[in-house]
């Protein structure tokens, strides 16, 4: 096989491992108590469990209006980082402000958190963020303002996506109090104990130019010993 055929097929097969974004897996929020709400992140045969502390007004994690619907623009969908909206109704609602902190059973990748929501509320955050996305959603359309590296305030009612960059064990943040706001928590990824990704398993069309290339490789080393 010709080296730059096969340099550009090694390419191709990488090329489409980095571009496609890999679907986001939301937090699957499975019990209620008092100032704490459980769920699970289920990745591969992996699953993480999710803790959330601190004052909420109310928790959905079976059933319950699906506040997760997008208008136009997409607020959840709008960015090329997320493939997927949540696809449940779970949910946590927040009212009275304060300090709020998610943990992680082990380390993850860039953290999601999806909004229902957030008008007139001010958020800081104990890492730096960055906003994916905004748009029309269950209650309307809004924009974030007087974005920092470490937070925001809502004006209208802001539907989005924010990114937690890095590999992450917890976060906090702390809010304002309001009527109510909504979030749940997406990763598309793992990290290893030292806070490297675990990497990716490639999907199907992915795999197929990779078995190409190897085949192509075999090719080549034949040629060569005749």
């Amino acid at each position: 096989m010709n080296k730059k055929l096969m340099a550009a097929l090694l390419f191709g097969a990488g090329w489409s491992l980095s571009a496609a974004a890999a679907p986001v897996i939301w937090t699957d929020w499975l019990s209620a108590g008092t100032n704490t709400v459980t769920g699970e992140l289920v990745i591969g045969d992996t699953t993480v469990d999710v803790t959330y502390s601190g004052s909420y007004a109310f928790a959905q994690t079976a059933g319950g209006t699906n506040y997760w619907t997008e208008g136009t623009p997409a607020p959840y969908t709008g960015s090329p980082l997320v493939d997927n909206a949540p696809a449940s109704t779970d949910i946590i609602a927040l009212r009275v402000g304060g300090t709020k902190t998610i943990t992680f059973s082990q380390p993850v990748l860039d953290p999601l958190i999806a909004l229902v929501s957030w008008n007139r509320n001010t958020v800081s955050f104990s890492t730096p963020i960055e906003f994916l996305s905004h748009g029309a959603g269950h209650w309307g359309s809004g924009t974030p303002i007087n974005i920092t590296d470490f937070g925001f305030s809502g004006s209208g009612e802001l539907h989005g996506v924010i990114r937690l960059p890095g590999t992450h064990s917890s976060f906090s943040f702390t809010d304002a109090t309001e009527s109510w706001h909504g979030f749940t928590i997406g990763v598309a990824g793992l990290a290893d104990e030292g806070g490297s990704p675990v990497s990716a398993v490639p999907e199907p069309g992915s795999l197929a130019l990779l078995g190409l290339a190897g085949a192509g490789l075999a090719a080549l080393r034949r040629r060569k010993s005749a």
